[in-house]
Order: structure tokens, then sequence, then C-alpha cells
């Protein structure tokens, strides 16, 4: 894989070739694992680095667990698997993360049966808007039958259970507790990582690790561009919006009946989605070992505490009691825990400049989101998909720049709904937080789909399905939905958050 042409090293892998190529991918979370999955078809060897450690001792004990007790029930095994501690390197997984359906597909593909074995590990499958009491713009949904699920286990247990299909592959070696501090090679082309000890320090002992391709899985916090700047290449543009805000998340177990299936309730959850109008936001939603886990957002100036006595008086700001009366009864189960750095980050690495062949960057390391709008897992499992066809592509030859712009077009739809919802918060900041001509436009529309998606179904499943990542944002200009959207009211919805079905079907279609 090249740049321009000039080196065909790795070329041949695109067409199948892989005698003697290495691949090192820096980071081991989701979109680093399902990277290294597609470069194992395409290199003889391909070696994660990771800086942390994983809890294999953790994981030793739900696989003992599983075979000692083959008749446990899954919500069992997913207790077991929720024992799985976040790791540090990954400090929004003690806040809420859903598989969005776009996702879900994506990871199907990669790795078949995947879905299937996360719900046998008791992984929460929940219905929109079925099985969620939700409030947007100063409507509450009608809960017709599901157009799609979400899965909204911790992110510890969806990332072990990846990590385990893909390093059953011999050609994958995992570097544990190992920092990439550098990239080998020069401006025109990446030849392997330097590597450090983790705990050693600066002055600690650096080794070379040879490589056909590095790709740059490292996440939010990614040091690429400074490592290529030393390499005399250039660093990628950055886009940026940023609107402040903040999380604070905390367990809780049901004691009301109010949520939870176990309990015989009819709602899974809440969701109040917060606009420009109304910046205050939660999202209840439950775990495999059931419990639910509980999240304010805030924007910057007004973020929600982490004193747990101040975190439920907080809820006391959202537009309806309803949460905060659930979370006055319900019992907390863990200390409160707060994130701060939310900001909705692109780096262009597909547009021209000096920068070296054999070298990539997916995941959170290319772009990264807002995560209240919950796409980066989808987007991982994507852009895994967009690297294994654009290597595989028979018509191309997959030079560097064609993949980088191939694993960027992964993220667009996601960037659009993102940075697209945010420039238009109070207080957003950042060289992409301008509000353009064509913004207002299709803000204007966006508005209408908004106002119509809590009672129509037809605009609701349209909605829906853009925002999981399922169809493109061009559904919403279906001429169903156009039509509903331009000439047809707002229908009515519930005045009371729904905390039952809705009796009708709704003429949304049912599951999609």
């Amino acid at each position: 894989m090249n740049s321009g042409g000039a080196d065909s090293r790795w070329e041949s892998a695109g067409s199948g070739g892989s005698a003697g190529r290495h691949a090192v991918v820096v980071g081991g979370s989701l979109a680093g694992l399902l990277a290294a999955h597609v470069l194992a078809g395409h290199a003889q060897r391909v070696t994660i680095v990771e800086r942390d450690r994983f809890p294999a001792e953790a994981e030793a004990e739900a696989e003992a667990e599983a075979a000692l007790h083959p008749e446990a029930e899954a919500g069992a095994a997913g207790s077991a698997l929720a024992g799985t501690a976040p790791r540090p390197g990954v400090p929004q997984s003690r806040h809420p993360h859903v598989l969005l359906e776009g996702g879900q597909l994506a990871l199907e593909a990669l790795l078949p049966g995947f879905m299937e074995e996360l719900r046998a590990a008791g992984a929460p499958r929940v219905g929109m808007p079925e099985d969620i009491v939700q409030w947007q713009s100063g409507r509450w949904f009608r809960r017709v039958p599901a157009s799609t699920h979400i899965h909204t286990g911790s992110r510890a247990q969806i990332e072990r259970l990846i990590r385990r299909r893909v390093l059953a592959n011999p050609s994958v070696t995992l570097v544990e507790g190992t920092e990439t501090v550098g990239l080998l090679g020069d401006a025109s082309r990446v030849r392997g990582v330097l590597l450090r000890e983790r705990g050693d320090g600066a002055r600690g002992e650096q080794r070379e690790l040879a490589a056909d391709l590095v790709v740059d899985a490292s996440g939010r916090g990614t040091k690429a561009p400074r490592w290529l700047t030393a390499l005399g290449a250039e660093a990628p543009h950055e886009e940026t919006i940023d609107t402040g805000l903040a999380y604070a998340s905390r367990v809780y177990r049901d004691t009301t009946g109010t949520l939870g299936a176990d309990a015989g309730a009819e709602a899974l959850g809440f969701y109040v989605v917060p606009n420009p109008d109304q910046p205050y936001g939660v999202v209840v939603l439950p775990l495999e070992d059931g419990t639910h886990l509980a999240t304010f957002s805030g924007l910057r100036g007004d973020e929600p505490p982490t004193d747990e006595a101040e975190f439920e008086t907080y809820a006391k700001r959202l537009p309806h009691p309803v949460v905060h009366r659930w979370m006055r009864d319900a019992e907390p189960l863990s200390p409160v825990f707060g994130f701060r750095r939310t900001a909705n980050v692109r780096r262009r690495y597909d547009l021209p400049g000096r920068r070296p062949a054999g070298f990539l960057a997916t995941g959170d390391a290319l772009c990264t989101f807002n995560p209240i709008y919950g796409q980066g897992m989808a987007v991982a499992a994507l852009s895994a998909v967009a690297l294994r066809d654009a290597l595989a592509d028979p018509r191309r030859t997959p030079t560097t720049r064609r993949v980088q712009k191939a694993l960027l077009a992964a993220s667009r739809q996601a960037w659009d709904i993102s940075a697209g919802a945010d420039k238009k918060m109070p207080g957003a900041v950042g060289n992409a937080a301008v509000v353009r001509p064509a913004d207002r436009v299709a803000g204007w529309y966006l508005r209408r789909v908004q106002e119509r998606t809590p009672g129509d179904p037809v605009v609701g499943r349209a909605f829906r399905s853009a925002l999981t990542l399922k169809e493109p944002l061009s559904a919403l200009f279906a001429p169903k939905v156009a039509r509903a959207v331009l000439f047809g009211p707002a229908l009515p919805t519930p005045e009371e958050p729904p905390l039952t079905r809705d009796a009708g079907d709704g003429g949304d279609g049912g599951d999609a």
C-alpha cells in the first residue's frame, strides 16, 4: 500500500498476497481489534500494540464459571461479563454505550454469528421507540412497535467478546502493557513503530518493531500527528466542534417496578434529548446484569456534578420530574463518574499533503464524536467493513490515500449528524462550528422532521433508520416521508410520560 504508487510492497495484499507482510495496529480497543481482524486476511502477521493490560483474570473466571454452570441463564452470564473492569485507556467505558443497528449489521458481516453471541451473553436489546420513555423538543414519543433495536450492555462486555473472536486467529498477536511512542521511517514511508514498556518512564528502553503497514487506532488521545511531524511529514488538518458538554453516570437497581422486563414493567429506560432550548439531558439504560446506568449531560458552566447528593438533585433541571422520582426511589450501586472530553474532532488525512505511505488512521484516532449520539462503536465496525472492501477491491490499487478516504467516508454520516446538531448548541466553539447558509436550509427541514418524529410512525421510522446508521440521510427525503414532513401536521403525542406501550400498531411496520 502506498500514497502514490511508487512502492508496491503492500499493494499485493489487496489482491490476496500476504507472504511476509506484517501489519501493526496501535490500540486494542474496538476499532483496533476489528482492523486487525480485517488485516489478518492480507498479511502473514498482525500485531496489536495496547498500552493497557486487559483483565485476563476476570475473563478467565467468567469462562470458568460458564463452563462449570452451563445451565446458568443468559442474565447470569451477562453479570459475570459485567465484572470486567473498565480499562484506564477507555475512561468513557463507565458511561453508556449503545450499539446502533448500522453497527450491528457491520459486526455481523465481519464476525458472523456475533450478534447471537452478544444476546446469549445477556446484552439488553432495546426496541425504539417501543421500550423507551422518550422526551424531545417538548413532546413525549408514542411508544409504537419498534422499527429498530439497540444493544445497551457495557462497553467492557462487547469489547471482551470481540477480542476473544479476533485473537482466536493465530495470525493476530496482542502485545499488552506497551506504549507506542513514535513511528519508524521517513516522510515518504512509515516502516514500523517505536515501542516502550509502559511504566518505564521517558527514559525507559525503547525498541523498534518493523512493519509494512501501521494503523493508528489509539483513540481520541492519539499522538500520531506529532509522530508524523517528527518524520518530516505533515500533520492532518483537524476540524473541531465543542459544545462543552459533560457527563456524569451512576449505576442503579430499579426497586420500583418501573423499569425492566424482569420486574414486569413495560419500559426499559428513559431518554430526555437535549436541544438548544433545553440543554439538559438524561439517559437511563439497562445493563447485562439487570441494573441500569443513569447518565446526566449538561453544557459548559453547568456540568452534572459527581457529588452523589448533588447528582440526584441535578435531575430536577429536566423538563419533567419522572426521572427524579425514579432515581429517588431506586438503589444506587456505584459512585458517580464524570467525563468531560466530548468534542467532535475529525482529522483530514484524506486531504492532499506530505504524508507517508504505509500509515492509516481509523476509529476515534480519525474521527471522534460527541458520545451523546452513541455512534462510536457502530462507526468502528463500519470503518472495518470499509477497510475490508477497500483492500479487496479488484478494480483499484489500495493506495494509502485511497484506503484512508474510504475510512473517512465510513464515518461521514455520523459526523454530519453529530457535528450538524452540535454546532447549533449554545456556546459551541471550534473551527467547524460555523453555521453556513446550507445548514439553515437543512435545519429548517430537519426541525420539521423532529417535530413529527414523536407522533408520526412514517417519519419516525425514517428518522431512526438514519440516526442508527442503517440507512443514508437521504432516507429522510423519500417521497412518503417528505410529504409527511412538508404537508402533514405534527400528530398528537402523550401529554405525560408513557410508562406503557402504545395500544395501536402505529402503522410503523414492526421490527426492522
